[in-house]
């Protein structure tokens, strides 16, 4: 009778162990969420770092501009079928506008956290070049006193001189009293003292603005035709918005781009009355990126750890029951947090140096833990020396998918695969096991 209970465990053993292992795995996933947290807990930090030295400072710009104001009078009726003046308000785009601007880069530290902060001195120049008809509004109902030209800013803390706009051969200050659109966009606004229609024809505007902001500088196309070019001395450039620029170049020493666009390529038209409309989603520029934030790679990588702690306790798994080495699974859970404790290495170093370099030293310092651990229990160089490199493979792997983002899932799908494939090679052994 015991030489058959016997008998029974030694068939089911390896299946048992397999069921514990499968539970360990699942109670890892525990404490990787607690890695997420972690991230996401360091990632609202650098943010509100960003928050507190750009409030002190600008946040991140967003330059709209220049556009002409008409008020006008009109006419409805109303319930008691009386006329009914309203004033509503005309919107007139340039139909040239060209953009030069200089970005000087200023990186702060708020602790442990970089900031990139910046100025700008931005030339801008265009034409105005009549009253559009296609407004269909009468001309003697427009209140032309109150016209007014507006400059929308994303931040107007960050101007560090006074706005002037030359009108011709008339110079406007913007006036500092600021109100802030549906759209969230602060504005300038100058008088412009017109008397009619011919006052809108061939306005010829220039401005230089120097500006302040925090990592980003936006420039929205108004123009009919608009043409911005920016350089920079920074050398790690991230082209956002709209519209890509048209022609780059990035060196050591810096970047230079240029941007063209068109009306047709927006969602707004050149003018228009009694409605409004988001001209901000047509902006396009530049993020000042610094390289060394690494908090979304690191996020990343953590997606891929059930399937690092999978792998490497299938190859323990294997290696000990080919070679008949027993493991306990207090020693699969002791594996598993070094396997842990991986994510919260590379989060830590990648604070302050490259993700990449992170990646590497973390990885190390991990494979290099369980290899001296392993080789205790199992007391085999040889086989050791087998788990370091399906270790070193499989972080390899992970990183050459952290690396290749667009192919992602064409290169995981391939060496899934060829994991499984192997995975099964190497099983059909157990069956010499339980036999």
């Amino acid at each position: 009778m015991k030489t058959m209970e016997e008998s029974i465990w030694k068939k089911n053993k390896i299946l048992i162990k397999g069921f514990v292992i499968g539970i360990l795995i699942l109670l890892l996933l525990i404490p990787m969420e607690f890695v997420k947290e972690l991230i996401y807990e360091r990632e609202a930090r650098q943010k509100e770092a960003i928050r507190e030295v750009s409030s002190k400072w600008s946040g991140k710009q967003n330059f709209t501009g220049p556009i002409v104001v008409l008020p006008y009078w009109h006419e409805q009726m109303d319930t008691s079928n009386k006329i009914k003046r309203i004033k509503m308000f005309a919107h007139i785009l340039p139909d040239e506008l060209v953009i030069n601007s200089t970005v000087k880069p200023q990186q702060r530290s708020r602790g442990i956290y970089k900031i990139m902060l910046y100025t700008s001195m931005n030339h801008i120049r265009g034409v105005f070049k009549e009253f559009p008809a296609q407004l269909n509004i009468d001309s003697g109902k427009i209140i032309w006193p109150e016209a007014f030209v507006r400059i929308d800013l994303g931040d107007t803390k960050g101007l560090n001189e006074e706005l002037k706009l030359k009108w011709n051969d008339t110079v406007f200050a913007m006036s500092p009293k600021v109100f802030t659109d549906a759209y969230g966009n602060e504005s300038l606004v100058s008088s412009l003292n017109l008397t009619g229609i011919h006052d809108l024809k061939n306005i010829n505007f220039s401005a230089d603005i120097n500006l302040s902001g925090t990592e980003q500088l936006l420039f929205t196309p108004v123009g009919k035709q608009t043409s911005v070019i920016i350089n920079s001395i920074w050398p790690h450039p991230s082209f956002t918005g709209n519209i890509l620029p048209q022609s780059s170049v990035i060196t050591k020493t810096g970047f230079s781009a240029t941007w063209k666009s068109m009306a047709h390529n927006r969602s707004y038209p050149q003018h228009w009355k009694e409605g409004s409309y988001n001209l901000n989603t047509s902006a396009f520029g530049v993020d000042l990126f610094i390289p060394v934030n690494g908090y979304q790679k690191t996020l990343r990588s953590v997606k891929y750890a059930a399937l690092c702690i999978l792998l490497t306790f299938a190859a323990f798994f294997l290696v000990e029951t080919i070679n008949k080495k027993p493991v306990h699974p207090f020693h699969y859970g002791l594996i598993g947090l070094a396997m842990v404790l991986f994510y919260i290495l590379l989060l830590s170093f990648s604070e302050y140096i490259s993700f990449n370099f992170s990646y590497v030293i973390a990885a190390t310092c991990t494979i290099g833990l369980i290899s001296w651990f392993v080789k205790g229990i199992l007391s085999s160089v040889k086989l050791t020396i087998v788990l370091s490199l399906v270790l070193l493979l499989m972080y390899a792997y992970i990183f050459t998918l952290l690396q290749l983002q667009d192919y992602a899932l064409f290169l995981g799908s391939i060496g899934l695969f060829i994991m499984l494939a192997v995975v099964m090679h190497f099983s059909k052994k157990l069956k010499d096991n339980v036999t």
